[in-house]
């Protein structure tokens, strides 16, 4: 089997982490950051461990791949 495209789920989760990460990014440094930290660790562990990730085909630019499609917005969430 072959890993040409990015699951919707692995997808969102990136999608998640990058709207996250703006949101950490935008707090003023007296704010309490807490638990925008702990989302993230959240969903990283998430995405590292997806079973994607296992496809013995997937490339090696794949997590760089990722951030670009879910950062971009342009893909589609099945019905």
């Amino acid at each position: 089997m072959q890993c040409t495209s990015f699951p919707d789920d692995l997808v969102t989760l990136q999608a998640d982490w990058l709207r996250t990460y703006r949101e950490l990014a935008g707090r003023p440094a007296a704010a309490s950051t807490t638990t925008l930290r702990r989302r993230l660790i959240t969903l990283s562990c998430a995405i590292s461990a997806h079973p994607y990730w296992s496809c013995p085909a997937r490339t090696a630019g794949g997590p760089v791949e990722l951030r670009r499609v879910a950062g971009a917005g342009g893909w589609v969430r099945a019905a």
